[in-house]
């Protein structure tokens, strides 16, 4: 019997979840599966995966094969290196201490990086509000200096022309004289 691992979607039209499966490779997609590995939400970001490591790996070392996708999410959580650094171990390239550091080493290192996305997310979405709240005060402003100047100018204007007809008519007496 051909095992795969694979994923099995659930969730609404347009918001998938999946769960992380060992099925057979005849059974349909989202029919039979022999035991449930962990889930995996799309929806977030960065995409969220909840998966059980032990059972995953063993499934991994008895010989169930991975789909291209869940390749890389088993990938991404080291899954697939610790099989890796095992096989080095069974053929004595490594002790199982370099192996276990190796893989602590690689995990620090993947967990720094998936802090660092979600400090950026979070800070570049605060730049965003901040950006938005000042373009907003700005456009305030502006509303309130267009009022202003709207209600302001017509005690301007009538005493501009009175200013500029007295040259006329003292122009206009003179030149009758």
């Amino acid at each position: 019997m051909a095992t795969k691992i694979r994923l099995q979607r659930h969730g609404k039209k347009g918001k998938p979840f999946y769960y992380i499966v060992v099925a057979d490779a005849r059974a349909p997609r989202d029919g039979r599966f022999i035991e449930r590995l962990g889930s995996y939400n799309p929806n977030t970001n960065p995409a969220t995966i909840d998966i059980n490591f032990d059972k995953t790996l063993e499934w991994v070392n008895t010989g169930a094969q991975p789909t291209d996708t869940c390749r890389a999410i088993l990938s991404y959580k080291g899954v697939l290196y610790k099989k890796h650094l095992e096989g080095g171990v069974k053929k004595g390239a490594l002790t199982e201490e370099q192996a276990a550091e190796k893989f602590a080493a690689w995990s620090d290192l993947k967990d720094g990086k998936i802090t660092g996305k979600k400090t950026s997310l979070t800070s570049a979405k605060d730049e965003a509000r901040k950006a938005a709240l000042a373009a907003e005060a700005k456009k305030k402003e502006e509303k309130a200096a267009a009022i202003a100047a709207k209600n302001a100018p017509v005690a301007e204007e009538v005493e501009a022309p009175a200013e500029e007809e007295a040259p006329v008519a003292e122009a206009d007496a003179e030149s009758a004289e």
